[in-house]
């Protein structure tokens, strides 16, 4: 699941980031109201966490503008202000919900789970193609030999290729959903994360083989 995370204040938006990628989120992170709208308009996203007061356009301001353009994109509404008129119109103008700061890591993580309800719902049940299957709420890979533990990118990489065995994914896409827009990791890291995660269907005894093909991309074949 990829989540737009906008907030000016750094010294919020790295611990953030870092609780929502160990939780098997992707994240791109902007410090200001015209790059968050720029992002949620130029990607794809499951979920939005805007602040509301940040340089530029506000959190409000995005949030007002997107779903005028016909966004129905969940978003969890950031605020040192409490009042409840503040609250009133944030809901007002779209928000899925609102959370005033300081806040406990745990009810973030709780209101993104509920705000993306639908989603979430969906994420918890397991894949399965060829005689693996993939336990989503344990990021754990079953084959006939066994259970292999993934790490959270083999486990997003996987979940892609599962969820889309019919496709090909290319690598500009692995590095747009699961490493971010913004990420300075070069690209070549697609490539190692392809061996680890051929490397684990292979540890648990898996006929399924993740396949290249030169101008296309990455597949799973049983």
């Amino acid at each position: 699941m990829r989540i737009l995370l906008a907030d000016d204040e750094e010294e919020l938006t790295e611990p953030v980031a870092a609780v929502l990628k160990k939780n098997n989120y992707s994240v791109d992170i902007v410090n200001n109201g015209d790059d968050a709208y720029d992002y949620l308009t130029g990607a794809s996203y499951d979920a939005a966490i805007l602040d509301i007061m940040m340089p530029g356009m506000s959190g409000l301001e995005v949030l007002k503008k997107i779903r005028a353009e016909g966004s129905t994109l969940p978003v969890l509404l950031l605020t040192a202000k409490s009042e409840i008129d503040d609250r009133v119109e944030g809901l007002d103008a779209g928000a899925d919900d609102y959370l005033p700061k300081p806040f406990a890591m745990k009810e973030l993580l709780a209101r993104l789970r509920s705000i993306t309800r639908r989603t979430a719902e969906t994420k918890e049940v397991d894949l399965s193609f060829g005689d693996i299957t993939l336990d989503r709420k344990k990021s754990v890979l079953n084959g006939p030999k066994g259970s292999e533990e993934l790490s959270s990118k083999e486990f997003q990489m996987l979940e892609m290729l599962m969820l889309n065995h019919d496709t090909f994914i290319n690598q500009d896409t692995f590095m747009e959903k699961i490493w971010g827009l913004d990420s300075d990791t070069d690209d070549r890291v697609v490539f190692v994360y392809i061996s680890y995660v051929r490397n684990k269907l292979k540890a648990a005894g898996s006929k399924v083989t993740l396949k290249t093909k030169r101008g296309l991309g990455y597949f799973l074949k049983e």
